[in-house]
């Protein structure tokens, strides 16, 4: 009698400890972060020609002309971020859902706009799926925010503009954190961290990143 033994490449354990390896090797190395991201099956996010490519750490293109973050870099800006288990979470670009989903096991509630209806929805199917009842979807602008919900916690901004958003910055809690990638190139871009203080904002850069641009106004799709 002879058993087969399923490809490394194909078993769900092996592929799981590899994927979380590669998130500690770039700098992903807070436990809650890393077991968050163990949860959420970023497979599920990616669909068509590039679905094999779901557990590479790489940016891969989504409807709508829009990207799925790369795996780390998911990591380090919520690792950034900080959220803690009562907080309320502002996301800026829900894209494919990937980034609300793993926020969603890390605090009290994830509102999460995005410009594109269809990613909304698809988003929001996958959400049903796996049981996420604290997160809200919706189509909206997002570099003005949600005021009906203000204030937030913590923002978290997945498309680049050129300086933080007054508007999303005028619904960040005294205390509150905003990850946010700014710059005037899609080429060059930078991570910051900014924290409202009693006195105003603090500004802390964090990286160099590559994101689609924040655009005003509402998709076609």
């Amino acid at each position: 009698m002879t058993v087969d033994h399923p490809d490394e490449a194909d078993d769900p354990a092996e592929r799981k400890m590899r994927f979380l390896f590669q998130l500690r090797s770039r700098g992903v190395t807070d436990p809650r972060v890393l077991a968050a991201m163990e949860r959420i099956d970023r497979g599920l996010f990616v669909r068509g020609q590039f679905a094999d490519r779901a557990y590479e750490d790489t940016p891969l293109p989504i409807p709508c002309g829009q990207t799925i973050s790369q795996p780390s870099v998911v990591g380090l800006m919520t690792q950034s971020l900080n959220p803690g288990p009562r907080d309320t979470v502002l996301e800026i670009g829900t894209g494919s859902g990937y980034q609300a989903a793993v926020l969603s096991g890390l605090c009290r509630r994830v509102y999460t706009v995005d410009r594109h209806r269809r990613l909304v929805q698809e988003a929001e199917a996958i959400f049903r799926h796996l049981g996420l009842s604290n997160i809200t979807a919706q189509v909206a602008d997002g570099s003005r925010g949600l005021p009906d919900q203000a204030p937030f916690d913590r923002i978290l901004v997945t498309a680049a503009a050129e300086d933080p958003p007054g508007p999303l910055l005028a619904q960040l809690k005294i205390g509150g954190i905003m990850v946010v990638p700014v710059g005037q190139s899609d080429a060059v871009q930078t991570l910051i961290r900014v924290t409202r203080t009693e006195a105003g904002f603090d500004y802390d850069e964090l990286r160099q990143v590559r994101f689609v641009p924040l655009v005003e106004g509402l998709g076609q799709t």
